[in-house]
């Protein structure tokens, strides 16, 4: 994991100081090469020592050790100006577009389950195995992965309530309770529907579990649990790609740890499988 997607992974666990100096850096990595630890502090309106302390509390010896990780971060993100997608360009042909979606495709994973703590995770879980009803909500290609999520819930036998059009969305988080879990997924956690159906079911005392980027964001301030993806979709975005991954994975193994401590999950996952082979003729 770079060190890039590390400090904005623990912006939420900062000082506001500590905040203060990693958004300076976060802001414009390509300039840490040209700073020295005096112009960080001033640029980011804090002393010297507090910049020091920041980079040992990262796991630095001192600064120029994380300025020299950081320059290595910031051009590892450098982007083609003929790129299609992440790294991949114009000029690649089919096997080194294949070789980079793939090599795209396993970081994001990796990274992914790498910044949610399996506590994080279980505590997710644990929420949405005591809940009378869980609702997905999202629009564009996180209404897909909440389809598929929804499900999967029902497989085991969880009442659940999913509907893409977000009026419907809207409805049905009005009707929740505190006793109900609102599942809400957006890569950015800007999306505006996406955010009203959050708040109102917040109004409702539903517990609200968040899928979003690392971003800091309104969504995951919303959230009793906010889960983040990590992608490379903000280089350049030509389509919901790794994200969509990400937040798969992320719910993926969230539904096989319920799996894994739901009295019948096995065997009600069984009888589906066997109410459906029929069909498969």
């Amino acid at each position: 994991m770079s060190i890039l997607t590390l400090m904005q992974a623990q912006l939420g666990t900062l000082s506001a100081g500590e905040q203060q100096i990693a958004n300076t850096i976060l802001d414009d990595p390509d300039a840490m090469a040209r700073l020295t630890s005096i112009e960080l502090a001033r640029k980011s309106g804090r002393s010297q020592s507090s910049v020091v302390k920041f980079c040992q509390k990262l796991g630095f010896s001192g600064y120029q050790d994380l300025r020299m990780e950081i320059t290595r971060a910031a051009a590892a993100q450098t982007v083609p100006i003929d790129a299609v997608h992440s790294t991949i360009d114009t000029g690649d042909d089919a096997l080194m577009t294949a070789q980079k979606l793939l090599s795209s495709k396993i970081k994001s994973l990796q990274e992914t389950l790498g910044i949610n703590p399996p506590a994080q995770l279980d505590a997710a879980r644990d929420a949405l195995n005591a809940a009378a009803r869980v609702q997905l909500s999202g629009v564009g290609a996180s209404s897909l992965v909440a389809r598929d999520f929804a499900y999967k819930l029902q497989k085991l036998g969880i009442p659940v309530l999913f509907d893409a059009d977000s009026h419907i969305q809207m409805a049905h988080a009005a009707t929740l309770t505190p006793k109900d879990v609102l599942v809400s997924l957006s890569q950015s956690g800007t999306s505006l529907e996406t955010l009203r159906v959050a708040e109102t079911a917040l109004q409702r005392g539903a517990t609200i579990l968040t899928v979003t980027g690392l971003q800091p964001n309104q969504l995951a301030d919303l959230a009793g649990n906010a889960l983040r993806t990590v992608t490379d979709e903000e280089r350049v975005r030509s389509s919901a790609i790794t994200s969509r991954d990400a937040q798969l994975i992320l719910l993926d193994l969230v539904f096989l740890r319920l799996v894994q401590i739901r009295d019948g999950a096995v065997d009600l996952i069984s009888g589906a499988a066997e109410a459906v082979a029929p069909l498969k003729i």
